[in-house]
């Protein structure tokens, strides 16, 4: 039977040099649900940017092992078949602080940040937080905390986890709704490798904008944009290929 692995990090901050500072993921697809949460040690120093986000200090990891050698990693690695399904808000990000520690998914990747994006195209952020009170997950939250023994904290690997979890749920229905004669979950891997179509500029001189109005009034810009700029993102690229188009 697939597992369901719905997962979240923290790390010492962004960069290329970060690494891995909690692993929270809880696993679905069986009667009990199992939740894993541990801490670790790293040679990277924890930035202060990341300490404000997240709250984790150094003395919060004296003494604990590192990623790879703490017995979630090793479970992680046990569940990483081609059978089970890997969800994450912004999945990139934590896979790319994963094979870090030596972990490359086999799994199916459900990126739910993606999924949110086609699924509520208008909302004007699609970050967990945002949807843990648009939503209202926050008044679902302590039960489900509860029953799990989880501690809610806003910006923790498991409390992202678990409000993750209740967003799954509503993501899956809004999907059910709009596509009623497909399966759910494949759907959701499937829009998670679907490219995001982007309507407007949310940056630049062309902010608040459309991009098939700068297409007819300056198409020179796009096409600028498509050559000159190294770090444009694969949904922008592709958005502005279709204005182009059209």
């Amino acid at each position: 039977m697939a597992k369901y692995i719905i997962l979240d990090t923290e790390t010492t901050g962004i960069g290329e040099l970060d690494r891995v500072i909690q692993l929270g993921f809880m696993v679905l697809g069986e009667k009990k649900i199992e939740v894993q949460n541990e801490f670790f040690s790293s040679d990277v120093p924890i930035s202060f940017a990341a300490m404000e986000v997240h709250g984790i200090t150094p003395s919060m990891l004296v003494g604990k092992g590192t990623c790879k050698e703490s017995s979630s990693y090793k479970r992680l690695q046990e569940l990483n078949i081609d059978d089970n399904y890997l969800i994450i808000h912004n999945a990139p990000f934590d896979m790319k602080m994963l094979e870090k520690e030596g972990f490359k998914t086999q799994m199916k990747v459900i990126d739910t940040l993606r999924v949110a994006k086609h699924m509520f195209p208008d909302e004007e952020a699609h970050r967990l937080q945002y949807f843990r009170y648009k939503m209202g997950l926050y008044t679902e939250e302590q039960k489900e905390a509860d029953d799990l023994g989880v501690t809610i904290k806003a910006h923790d690997a498991i409390g992202d986890v678990l409000v993750l979890k209740l967003f799954l749920s509503k993501l899956k229905e809004a999907v059910l709704a709009q596509f009623p004669k497909e399966n759910p979950v494949e759907k959701m891997v499937d829009l998670t490798l679907t490219p995001i179509l982007i309507k407007s500029f949310n940056f630049g001189k062309y902010k608040g904008k459309t991009l098939q109005e700068v297409a007819h009034s300056d198409a020179a810009y796009l096409r600028w944009m498509l050559s000159g700029m190294e770090n444009l993102d694969d949904d922008m690229r592709y958005s502005i290929n279709r204005a182009l188009e059209n």
